[in-house]
């Protein structure tokens, strides 16, 4: 991986002392930070990468498709296991899950997109904020490319990784598909997407900021410079530098100076 002049390390023993550390307070409701000196420099940072479902966007597609299923409850009941950090094996727990889909049509996925799917709020303000000071833009997803792709799009993201449904005759048929980088895209999967992509752009882990909300996201967060929970799982809130409990993904931008 090729070190660069702008790499940067933001733990505190290498900013200047005179910098202040920020908490939760009266003037800044539901915006946690620790072990990091403030202001930040966002062009500090080359790379920003999300995680989709409950993080650029508002609802968990899994859980929702299994609504068109009839086979909700049973489904969310295991994402929100694994994504509380209860389930060892997330690959098998995802593969448990699509296969309860089986039978959902892609008429059924199209009417999701339309009907429930949508940005959280301050997603489109942030990854804009990133792109003009210069940060490429990751999308790493524990869920499908048929949700990620429009999302890619609507927010011109530059890279993206995420898991393929098999549909045959216009249905799902309770599989994925395995893809030319492995089979399923996972927290160890976000974590090398991330390296992969520092090294294709020349930059270093450090220089990128990792933002997530559930277990799978820790892998990617732990080699970034900077992580960022929104409105996540304890084990989450627990580990990150940067927590948003409350208001949108744009608030993230109140930490970084001129």
């Amino acid at each position: 991986m090729t070190d660069t002049p702008e790499t940067i390390d933001a733990t505190p023993a290498s900013l200047p002392k005179n910098r202040m550390q920020m908490s939760d307070t009266p003037e800044t409701p539901g915006l946690v930070v620790k072990d990091i000196w403030l202001p930040l420099h966002l062009n500090d940072f080359k790379l920003i990468a999300f995680d989709m479902d409950s993080t650029l966007i508002n609802i968990e597609c899994v859980d929702e498709i299994a609504d068109a299923a009839g086979r909700k409850a049973e489904v969310a009941a295991i994402t929100e296991a694994a994504m509380q950090g209860q389930i060892a094996d997330y690959k098998d727990s995802l593969r448990q899950r699509v296969a309860l889909l089986k039978g959902v049509s892609t008429a059924q996925l199209d009417q999701l997109l339309r009907d429930r799917l949508r940005l959280n709020p301050g997603a489109a303000e942030l990854v804009l904020a990133c792109r003009r000071a210069g940060l490429k833009v990751l999308l790493v997803s524990g869920g499908f490319t048929y949700f990620t792709d429009p999302v890619r799009d609507l927010l011109d993201i530059d890279f993206t990784r995420s898991n393929v449904l098999e549909v045959v005759d216009g249905q799902l048929t309770g599989r994925m598909l395995d893809q030319p980088w492995g089979d399923i895209c996972d927290g160890q999967e976000k974590r090398r997407m991330l390296l992969e992509t520092c090294q294709q752009l020349g930059i270093t882990p450090r220089q990128a900021i990792a933002v997530g909300d559930g277990a799978n996201d820790l892998p990617m967060m732990r080699v970034a410079g900077l992580s960022v929970a929104y409105h996540a799982k304890p084990v989450v809130r627990d580990f990150a530098q940067v927590c948003i409990n409350a208001g949108g993904l744009d608030r993230l931008l109140e930490l970084f100076g001129g």
